[in-house]
């Protein structure tokens, strides 16, 4: 009975495959127009450490309402509070640090978009995927498009106390989402999130309590883009973004991430005014064929990306840990 649930839930998932990266690449890019709504009344930790915890009394009622699973034993809650220490913790941590420290946020978006690139080499070296030339031509490609659509606002004098988060930002989330996939991937959506929230609250509570005593101006702007990160960003994109992982392979799940800064960059253009001319324009289009090539193909034998055969020499995971 279990066999046939999870190939009714994969024939689900390739169904709505077309429809759900796209769905997660818009959900993903509010969060820099959220944080730009949010940062000027809190401090950043504050600011996610609140996020946390309200995300986590949701997803518990959640869970509980709808009978969830929970994860077994110690060390699967302790693999999914890992998992959440990297994608949350320290991804959320340092890209909120570094934009409330002054980082261009254009300059935030280009270290960033080192992330696809970085989780190939990972996933090559880590989970054994294999990488065509042809979809290292398209990484290539997607990060120059990057470039081109924040080059104007990229300082490369960015101060060192700011570049310190955004890097360690970009090695949380290459990590993190590596780590979900490798050891995690099989936890309920559900209750894994009531897991991975709760351990960021552990985790941000002392260093917010010592760090950043000054209180939070709860403005109609500050509540706006509170619900907005606990409901759309945190249930929504977060959930969407574990189920990519679970569905397919990490390095096709991670070259979603080159089109954030240009679908960011158009929510600001309509938002704020912000500047998008004809190289911006043309970045998208890089991105775009960028992404395309990065696509990995179905292999003639029929095996599609989320249930590829394990390269030689990978041994068997016990159920708790495979992918």
């Amino acid at each position: 009975m279990r066999v046939a649930a999870d190939r009714a839930g994969d024939s689900l998932g390739a169904r709505a495959n077309p429809l759900l990266p796209a769905l997660f690449v818009v959900l993903w890019s509010t969060g820099f127009i959220s944080a730009k709504y949010g940062l000027p009344y809190a401090p950043p930790l504050k600011f996610l450490l609140v996020r946390f915890a309200l995300a986590a009394a949701l997803m518990t009622t959640v869970a509980l309402a709808t009978r969830a699973a929970w994860p077994r034993g110690v060390r699967q809650v302790g693999h999914v509070a890992v998992a959440a220490a990297l994608v949350h913790g320290v991804y959320l941590g340092g890209v909120f640090v570094s934009i409330a420290g002054g980082m261009p946020a254009g300059t935030s978006a280009m270290l960033v978009g080192l992330q696809p690139i970085l989780t190939v080499v990972l996933a090559r070296m880590w989970l054994g995927e294999r990488i065509s030339a042809l979809q290292w031509l398209g990484l290539g490609l997607g990060l120059a498009g990057v470039y081109l659509v924040v080059r104007h606002k990229i300082a490369l004098d960015a101060d060192p106390v700011t570049l310190a988060p955004i890097v360690a930002a970009l090695a949380g989330i290459s990590i993190g989402t590596l780590y979900q996939k490798r050891f995690a991937a099989q936890v309920d959506l559900r209750s894994g999130a009531v897991v991975q929230f709760t351990a960021c609250v552990l985790l941000y509570a002392p260093i917010v309590a010592w760090l950043e005593p000054a209180p939070i101006a709860w403005t109609p702007q500050f509540a706006f883009a509170l619900g907005w990160s606990v409901i759309v960003l945190s249930a929504g994109a977060i959930s969407l973004l574990y189920w990519l992982l679970r569905h397919g392979a990490a390095a096709d799940v991670a070259r979603l991430f080159y089109l954030v800064p240009p679908v960011t960059a158009l929510m600001a253009f309509g938002l704020f005014g912000e500047r998008l001319d004809a190289f911006a324009l043309g970045g998208m289009v890089l991105i775009a064929l960028g992404v395309a090539l990065a696509r990995r193909k179905q292999h003639r034998s029929g095996v599609t990306d989320g249930h590829r055969q394990r390269p030689p020499g990978m041994r068997t995971l016990p159920p708790e840990s495979r992918l």
